[in-house]
């Protein structure tokens, strides 16, 4: 099968770029346009980083941030243009051209594409988690025409009773709601509660004013258990 083919060519180039977790979803009726493939990819946050999460942000976060960041542009460019090569339409959705409005909302966030390219659930800190590395990674994406063969979506919480992220947010920011597919944001998460608890904790912490937390997805048990293996 050509497309298969296509399919592992691409995943290849991407985890030769350093990504860890990819997929491919199918967003008809998601994503605007002509571009209805998405593919997703996901890098882990080195552990050691994660660890200090746990007590309150670093400078090493905010330095990891970015550096993981510039990667998956990287590695999202290099898909779109191998793609591009192959004669498909791509884009590659990286940070310059992903534009949050004043409601914290993008057109099309990176998780939801996570979500349907298989790599995880969205938990009850409405960021995505994943099995491997729990919320401990920085996500991205690229939309394509090229009729790639799809990943099962994932359309459960596998969060169970588990509510660790909703009681150590110092912002008290999350409802405890279990996540399902289209559930409304709101449902799960207030962000004018979470936006400045973040910018205080991060200025208090390392005098940069930005807005960077990291402890709702370090105190993850799935986390835990990624900063546990050997």
């Amino acid at each position: 099968n050509r497309m298969q083919g296509l399919k592992d060519e691409l995943f290849d180039l991407l985890q030769a770029k350093g990504a860890r977790l990819m997929g491919v979803a199918d967003l008809k009726g998601i994503a605007g346009g002509a571009l209805t493939t998405g593919v997703s990819v996901a890098v882990p946050v080195p552990k050691e980083i994660v660890r200090d999460l746990q007590t309150a942000p670093t400078l090493a976060y905010y330095e990891a941030y970015h550096s993981l960041n510039a990667q998956l542009n990287q590695i999202v460019s290099a898909g779109a243009a191998l793609l591009q090569e192959r004669g498909f339409h791509a884009v590659a959705n990286t940070t310059d051209t992903v534009k949050t409005d004043e409601n914290w909302r993008s057109p099309l966030p990176h998780k939801t594409v996570a979500v349907h390219a298989g790599l995880g659930w969205i938990g009850k800190n409405c960021l995505l988690i994943t099995e491997r590395y729990g919320g401990a990674v920085r996500l991205s994406s690229l939309l394509t025409d090229a009729p790639l063969p799809f990943d099962a979506p994932v359309e459960k919480s596998r969060c169970g009773g588990c509510s660790a992220c909703v009681e150590r947010c110092p912002a008290k920011a999350f409802t405890g709601a279990t996540w399902t597919p289209g559930i409304e944001r709101e449902k799960l998460f207030d962000w004018r509660r979470c936006y400045p608890e973040q910018l205080r904790r991060m200025k208090q912490a390392t005098g940069i004013e930005t807005d960077l937390c990291g402890l709702c997805f370090a105190v993850c048990p799935y986390t835990q258990r990624y900063l546990r293996e050997e």
